[in-house]
């Protein structure tokens, strides 16, 4: 039964184990055993714990599950004699009987009272039929009020269709008195029309002849215009030439005047030199200015540069600002206490010896906002919102402040003594871009050096790489190859774990959650360098300020000599040019009154011909005059007729507004005759169709086909005596032949048959059913009777031979039960469960175990009891069972998983112990591992499976030259 060929014969103890390294126990040499003998003596008990447990005996779990009735079966099957279970199956069998039987004598108190209630059903069958008469009656009655109803609508709809008729007569009449008139309406109508089309052609003819008056009077208008034109020509000629003489008369005046000055100068003094100075001093004076100009140029330029640059600064540094803002906002948001502290420390930094960092969410920052998940991913909550020290002594100062005096609820850490924020990977980046890598979590983010340090000491930033999408299609050979322990994916966090047992990798991925801290930064190393330039642009603006000062001082300096210097140039000018000057004008002045002479104008020229012009636009005017008095008398002639076809028109409306009135009142009458026939002809459909649906109900009523009438028997009417005692057709004669007589009579019916209540046809069906099961029920109680006592007699003897062998049995097992648990320095019993001894389907073994002295004893059951105590109590009751019964051999598979060590020990010595007894069955016990320096028997085998991704091939597995090697090993010791 052992492994390589090895057999095993009862009394002695093999064991399996496997590993996948040196055994972790010294265990005896491997023994070759005597060959198994052909045929085992004694009885084989069957494998009970397969259909007991469901498994093998070191399914620990389904062993405590079993209930107290299905392991004292299971017992019973394993060590009790053949005839027990037998005995205990008989036992329930006959109690189920008997409780059958016994439910006979509930059978018997039915009978007597059926037979009570036989009585009294049979008063009801009385008033059931008398009930039944008043029913047939108001069936009858209810069959004939649908064709009397019918009777009175079709004499209805006979009288509205003569009406109707009469109606539809008088509306034909109405109509043919009308025709005359509406024809007449429609001649006047038709001549109206005509006239009102003359009109309209006479309106046409009007307004073209209006339209060419208007024609005429614009042209008219237009030669009046052409006259004032002309004359106002005519005047300005005349205002020109009164201009003209003016302007002779002032030139020569100027002429006289300037001569008379020219002849008064003297020549001047020579005044080069006082000018060829000033000129020089100018010139230098301008080169002074522009040499300040260019300056004040250049720094004006260079100050407006300085001052878009400060803005653009500003602009950033509150960008900047306002994602600090956002975070501080989110801190507040989630961690109140958390902001108070931030807010204290920012007024408080100087109670502190060493750099102080804010709260890490406020000091990292992201190079890359879609990178936030990684890092809050990878570092805790509480550390997110801690302050981080670099003294050991400020973080003490500091949390006694929030936490004792202010009673803030804050985190705080300290930074490692040696710095760890250099510190470097394990390997390079790029050894793992192969896999989809790219970036360490150090390289994503910014922080102070103290935060840094402190990260990558604790969270190992530096060394936990960042993959893409390839590195979780890959992932399984990422963790084989690689070794990391923690990898980031695109989504996905994984954490690799190395057994220390077996070896064997596992890992766990948990999805990332989106990011709440991080995603907005701010970039530290910009901030700084922007702060650093605002300083240093302010300082060079009031550089700039204080050089512009001086110069704008020396420029308005130089501005005033400069008018100084011109106002003597152009006085020296002026006196060396006003002889010259006065020459020029002079010489002007004769050619403009020579031009002004040759300008002259011919009033009397102007005069003839402008009185030609306006003679030729009179002769215009009057031909246009002629042609407008045409115009008018065709227009007023036009008129004249329009007016006389508008009064026929106003005569032939009145005419027809007459015959209109006249109609009106004959087509007030013929709608009021055409709506009463319309209301006549709706009545008659009504009751048409009324009829059809009251003759369907009729027929349906009395079970008539569409086609077939009433017959006579049924519509002959007779009195309503002796009407009980007719036959159905001449009942049906005798009813009532009115609604109210029929309504009466049914109403008055109806009461009678309400008053038997609580009776229908069942009442007689089971007054009869009830006869018949008195009869069958008698019948068969007799017989039950006898059965009853048959049973109670066999169960008695039963009872006997199989409950007093079960007592003595569970005894056994109790005290072999109690010695094993004794041993162990614990407490066992095992004893029969009752709960009543009659129900024998209840009856179970309990088992309660103590395994502590402080504790009472509890029953063993699968939720009250850790693992390893389950484990101990199932393999100490099996222990109890097995020198009760003799088998072949028994299989114990990791029995010892979930054992203190302790316990462990103690169950397999107690193992050893027992099964290495003579005449006990041979034990095969399967496990895992084994604890250090057990005691071993010289009856065990020890067998060890050898497992793993070392093992040589099937193929290549050689015994005889392991046992060659073996012995040159041992030869080679012993040398």
């Amino acid at each position: 039964m052992g492994a390589g060929g090895h057999r095993t014969v009862p009394g002695s103890w093999v064991m399996w184990t496997s590993n996948l390294s040196t055994p972790p126990v010294e265990c005896p040499p491997l023994t070759r055993c005597p060959p198994m003998p052909a045929a085992v003596p004694g009885p084989v008990s069957p494998l009970w714990w397969r259909a007991a447990l469901g498994g093998s005996w070191g399914d620990v779990g389904e062993f405590a599950k079993l209930s107290k009735i299905e392991l004292l079966e299971a017992t019973e099957k394993s060590v009790g004699p053949p005839e027990m279970y037998q005995f205990h199956c008989e036992l329930k069998n006959f109690r189920e009987k008997e409780r059958e039987l016994e439910v006979n004598k509930d059978k018997t108190n039915s009978l007597e009272k059926m037979r009570q209630r036989l009585e009294r059903y049979k008063q009801d069958v009385e008033r059931y039929h008398e009930r039944k008469r008043h029913l047939d009656l108001i069936e009858m009655l209810e069959r004939k009020r649908p064709w009397v109803e019918y009777e009175n609508v079709r004499q209805q709809h006979e009288e509205i269709k003569q009406s109707r008729d009469q109606a539809k007569e008088e509306l034909k009449n109405l109509k043919e008195m009308q025709f005359p008139v509406k024809k007449k309406i429609q001649e006047t109508e038709e001549y109206f029309k005509n006239l009102d089309m003359k009109i309209r052609d006479k309106a046409a003819e009007i307004k073209d002849v209006s339209q060419k008056c208007k024609q005429k009077q614009d042209a008219l208008e237009l030669k009046d215009k052409q006259i004032e034109e002309i004359n106002q020509a005519l005047r300005m000629k005349k205002d020109e030439e009164m201009d003209r003489q003016v302007k002779i008369h002032n030139t020569q005046k100027m002429i006289e005047e300037w001569k008379n000055e020219l002849s008064t100068m003297a020549v001047s003094a020579d005044l080069q030199p006082q000018t060829d100075a000033v000129n020089n001093e100018l010139k230098k004076l301008q080169e002074e200015r522009a040499n300040i100009d260019s300056d004040i140029s250049d720094l004006t330029a260079e100050k407006m540069n300085q001052k878009r640059e400060e803005k653009r600064i500003t602009d950033r540094l509150g960008q900047l600002n306002n994602i600090m803002n956002m975070k501080e906002e989110n801190l507040k948001g989630k961690f109140r206490d958390t902001h108070s502290a931030l807010m204290w420390l920012r007024n408080n930094k100087d109670k502190f010896k060493k750099k102080v960092c804010e709260p890490m969410m406020l000091e990292i920052n992201m190079k890359d906002n879609r990178h936030a998940k990684y890092v809050e991913n990878h570092i805790s909550s509480n550390d997110m919102r801690a302050f981080v020290f670099e003294s050991q002594e400020d973080m003490e100062k500091f949390l006694v402040e929030m936490r004792d005096h202010q009673k803030l609820r804050v985190n705080a850490v300290c930074a490692p003594a040696e710095s760890r924020a250099e510190s470097l990977p394990s390997r390079p980046i790029e050894e793992l871009h192969q896999y989809g890598f790219f970036s360490y979590l150090r390289e994503l983010f910014d922080a102070p050096h103290p935060v840094m340090s402190y990260l990558c000491s604790q969270y190992y930033v530096h060394d936990v790489p960042v993959g893409t999408e390839k590195t979780r299609n890959m992932i399984e050979r990422v963790i084989q190859e690689t070794k990391l322990r923690q990898i980031y994916t695109a989504e996905e966090k994984y954490i690799v774990k190395v057994s220390a047992y077996t070896n064997l990798t596992f890992s766990t991925n948990t999805s990332l959650r989106e990011a709440q801290f991080l995603t907005s930064s701010v970039d530290t190393d910009e901030r700084r360098q922007l702060e650093n330039e605002q300083r240093d642009i302010n300082n060079t603006l009031k550089s700039l300020d204080m050089h512009l000062t001086t110069l704008f001082e020396r420029q308005k300096h130089l501005e005033h000599r400069d008018n100084e210097l011109r106002q003597q140039k152009k006085e020296l000018v002026e006196r060396g040019n006003r002889r010259r000057q006065l020459e020029s004008k002079i010489g002007v002045k004769y050619d403009s009154l020579r031009q002004l002479e040759e300008d002259a104008i011919s009033l009397e020229d102007e005069y003839q011909q402008a009185n030609v012009k306006i003679k030729e636009i009179n002769t215009q005017k009057a031909r246009l005059v002629t042609e407008l008095m045409h115009h008018i008398k065709n227009c007023i002639s036009l008129n004249i007729l329009k007016a006389d076809l508008v009064l026929q028109s106003t005569t032939v409306a009145a005419e027809k507004n007459r015959l209109e009135s006249e109609c009106n009142e004959g087509s007030v009458q013929l709608r009021a005759a055409e709506q009463r026939f319309c209301e006549l002809d709706e009545r008659k459909r009504l009751l048409t169709e009324n009829c059809k649906e009251l003759l369907k109900k009729a027929q349906q009523v009395c079970k008539l086909s569409p086609d077939q009438r009433l017959p006579k028997e049924f519509q002959t009417v007779c009195t309503k005596t002796n009407l009980p005692n007719l036959s159905p057709s001449l009942a049906f004669q005798a009813l009532p032949t009115t609604l109210e007589e029929i309504d009466a009579f049914l109403n008055e019916e109806k009461t009678r048959a309400s008053c038997f209540t609580g009776l229908n046809a069942s009442v007689v069906e089971e007054y009869n059913k009830q006869i018949e099961e008195i009869q069958q029920l008698t019948e068969y109680l007799e017989e039950k009777k006898k059965e009853l006592d048959n049973y109670k007699q066999n169960i008695s003897q039963v009872k006997e031979r199989w409950l007093n062998p079960l007592k003595k049995l569970i005894e056994q097992i109790n005290g072999k039960f109690s010695n094993f648990f004794s041993s162990m320095q614990c407490v066992g019993e095992v004893d029969l469960h009752v709960e009543n001894e009659e129900e024998y389907d209840k009856y179970g073994i309990r088992i309660r175990v103590k395994f502590h002295r402080s504790t009472e004893l509890h029953e063993l059951t699968p939720y009250h009891q850790s693992g390893g105590e389950k484990s101990v109590s199932t393999m100490l009751y099996l222990m109890a069972l097995q020198e009760l019964n003799r088998c072949p051999f028994r299989v114990v598979d990791e029995i010892n998983q979930g054992m203190d060590p302790m316990n462990e020990r103690r169950v397999f010595e107690m193992v050893v112990k027992t099964a290495c007894k003579e005449s006990t069955s041979q034990y095969f016990f399967i496990t895992p591992k084994l604890l250090q320096n057990l005691t071993y028997n010289d009856k065990m085998t020890v067998l060890f499976v050898y497992n793993g991704p070392f093992m040589l091939e099937a193929n290549k597995w050689n015994l005889k030259s392991f046992c060659r090697r073996r012995r040159r090993l041992t030869k080679s010791q012993v040398f």
